[in-house]
């Protein structure tokens, strides 16, 4: 649902820190973890869900059903990835009338051409800057809470370079939107440029564990705030630590299978305690014993 909460954090200026949640046990386990807000990637939802990359390849329905269910699970306000909005002006504006419905508390709508792609691989094109504008109206005059927030995002520093993705992110925020995502972002000078430009609240997306250059250095949080930054999403490290979770554990699995010897790790593994907490089974347990009736004895 929209929070004030959220919408306060980011008028005030705060800091808000979002782990980017794909599916429900990601999103259950941060939930309880005191952060200001979720972020449903895109990127880790389409993989955990079709096994396939992110380039426009999952449907609105596909997204939302996903996304409405963590945001049905969780009490952290979760802002949710709507890719391009799923069409023109008129599908954004239906697009976010059902986000908002589905519970979440924003969302990101990006300039992309559709079929889009994730932000830090090649090949991406951008739609004209006045589509963008009238697709970010439409968002806003959708929304039926005040306090749900429109994330505009551009992806044209990789298009029309840096002084292209400074001119978006002032019209975008002269249309209406409440934060700006520039993804792809090069250097510390690149986000000053955007963030004197646009004069609203702006969002950089962080790549922990790229084994190669990332896209956008990985930057202190103390020089984030410095700059201007008012939000970080880091999108893919936990989809990045459960892949490489389960492969440490299907090896192990194997060297158990073909040695013949039991092994336990339980510095690799949660405990079944730890798993049965995080589904609520103690609260289905006391509900079932409150509603379901004991057997009946035969006289």
């Amino acid at each position: 649902m929209a929070s004030p909460a959220l919408r306060q954090e980011i008028e005030n200026g705060g800091f808000i820190t979002a782990p980017g949640v794909f599916e429900l046990i990601s999103a259950l386990i941060a939930d309880r973890m005191g952060f200001k807000a979720l972020y449903v990637t895109g990127y880790g939802t389409v993989a955990s869900a079709l096994g396939l990359p992110d380039a426009g390849l999952a449907s609105y329905s596909q997204m939302i059903d996903r996304i409405g269910r963590i945001a049905a699970m969780t009490k952290t306000p979760v802002i949710a990835d709507a890719d391009t909005g799923y069409g023109n002006p008129m599908n954004v504006h239906y697009t976010v009338q059902q986000f908002e419905e589905a519970g979440v508390a924003g969302v990101n709508i990006e300039d992309q051409v559709s079929p889009k792609r994730c932000g830090h691989m090649v090949g991406k094109d951008v739609v004209p800057a006045g589509e963008m504008v009238r697709k970010i109206e439409a968002a806003c005059l959708a929304r039926k809470d005040d306090a749900f927030v429109i994330v505009a995002r551009t992806d044209a520093i990789a298009v029309e370079g840096i002084a292209g993705a400074v001119k978006r992110a002032k019209a975008y925020a002269e249309a209406g939107a409440d934060m700006i995502f520039p993804d792809a972002v090069k250097s510390e000078e690149d986000i000053a440029r955007i963030v004197d430009a646009c004069g609203i609240a702006v969002t950089i997306n962080m790549g922990f564990g790229i084994r190669s250059r990332p896209t956008t250095p990985l930057i202190p949080i103390p020089r984030l705030k410095a700059l201007g930054v008012r939000r970080i999403s880091l999108p893919r490290m936990l989809p990045a630590a459960s892949i490489r979770a389960m492969q440490t554990a299907l090896t192990l699995m194997r060297q158990v299978v073909e040695s013949g010897e039991p092994v336990d790790r339980p510095d690799l593994l949660a405990g079944i305690e730890d798993i049965m907490q995080l589904m609520g089974y103690d609260e289905m347990r006391a509900l079932e014993a409150r509603l379901v009736a004991p057997p009946l004895i035969a006289d």
